[in-house]
């Protein structure tokens, strides 16, 4: 007896430490990370000054988004494409998920690329223009989707369940984040340069930044009044999926250029919480595969195969097939001024917007529930907090 508890209690003590690394690598990846760097940033600029601390934060992120921005964009392509005549037509999933994927992964490209090809023929640079302003429309609902689907996923995996009448005040909140986001900063119209695409957008004006942050008073309050409801009821709410809400919507969706540091981060931290869930579904699904009566390849593997798919997918889209186009076809262009509002880069601000956007209506589809593949989110072997 003495003997068998002399070997159980390091056993156990390695699983209690390997659940805690577990839960904070979880609580890192979702968003906690975010509020470690706000210390790090300051420190930077009172080492470095603010000039010398913005261009090293500013190429750091800059080349480390081949590695987490760039792939996180790709990976939805091999998610979404996977199986698309299952996707479109198999009775496995129902008919208005059939009908979004068919939208998202026919209609959407077939239009976006119809604008691109009609901006770049005619040298248009406002018609890029306005795409531009679209991925600015929709970037917000894009981060706010995410982040209600990361507190319930998370919730879910820990055993807590929202009422619809809780889901709907959450969703509210998430949509009033949108509306803000899209508003801030009040602006006047006039001309506007986005990868290297100048262009004339439209005035924000004072009175709809006004608008739009009461109305997410609003549900800021409601949001308090359902938590804190809920919080009596459970007696506790779990940690970390509230943290990652909080960081996704009010950090990276509304108040992203709270630090002039960590404002170049955002993207990244969104890459790498969209990434975690990625990992988390693609993992599970490896698992119940290499098993009977399958045996397929092991986990290990196929999440190799799936990031190094990834990377090499996102260096065409974003650096190889723009880096091309620019060079062989913009260049020429160039030494029309007539097209100087294009830049020298016109191609690449067009993949870039068009991928954007795409990638909104595309990660609208996988991350429903009624996707056959979200199942494998739900394993919560292993969590805490």
């Amino acid at each position: 007896m003495t003997s068998a508890l002399s070997v159980s209690e390091p056993i156990q003590s390695d699983a209690t430490d390997a659940r805690t690394g577990s839960a904070l690598t979880e609580l890192m990846a979702v968003g906690g990370a975010a509020l470690l760097l706000f210390p790090c940033a300051w420190l930077l600029r009172w080492s470095l000054g603010l000039d010398t601390a913005e261009y090293a934060v500013g190429f750091a992120m800059f080349h480390a988004a081949h590695f987490i921005n760039d792939p996180h964009f790709s990976v939805t392509y091999l998610l979404f494409y996977k199986d698309s005549r299952k996707r479109a037509f198999g009775v496995e999933h129902g008919r208005v998920q059939r009908t979004r994927y068919l939208f998202a992964g026919l209609v959407v490209p077939l239009l976006l690329l119809s604008w691109a090809a009609l901006a770049l023929t005619s040298h248009s640079a406002q018609l890029l223009g306005w795409m531009v302003q679209l991925m600015f429309l929709l970037v917000g609902w894009h981060y706010a989707k995410q982040g209600f689907g990361v507190l319930t996923v998370l919730c879910a995996r820990r055993g807590v369940r929202w009422t619809p009448r809780e889901r709907s005040v959450v969703l509210a909140h998430c949509f009033a984040a949108w509306a803000l986001s899209w508003a801030r900063p009040g602006r006047a119209a006039g001309e506007f340069e986005e990868k290297g695409v100048v262009y004339w957008g439209p005035a924000h004006p004072h009175w709809l930044v006004l608008t739009t942050g009461a109305v997410f008073t609003l549900s800021t309050l409601a949001l308090g009044f359902v938590l804190a409801s809920k919080w009596r009821r459970a007696g506790a709410l779990p940690f970390t999926p509230l943290v990652a809400f909080i960081v996704t919507i009010w950090l990276l969706t509304i108040y992203t250029a709270i630090d002039p540091l960590v404002r170049y981060v955002v993207p990244a931290l969104h890459s790498v919480q969209y990434l975690y869930f990625v990992w988390l579904m693609k993992r599970n699904e490896a698992r119940a595969a290499e098993g009977p009566p399958t045996f397929g390849p092991p986990v290990a593997t196929r999440l190799l195969a799936l990031s190094v798919s990834a990377l090499a997918l996102g260096w065409v889209i974003f650096r190889g097939a723009p880096a091309l186009l620019d060079g062989s076809v913009a260049s020429a262009w160039s030494t029309n001024k007539a097209n100087a509002a294009l830049g020298t880069t016109p191609f690449f601000a067009t993949f870039f917007v068009a991928v954007n956007i795409h990638h909104y209506f595309m990660d609208n589809v996988i991350w429903r529930r009624d996707n056959p593949d979200t199942k494998y989110l739900m394993d919560s072997v292993g969590v805490h907090g």
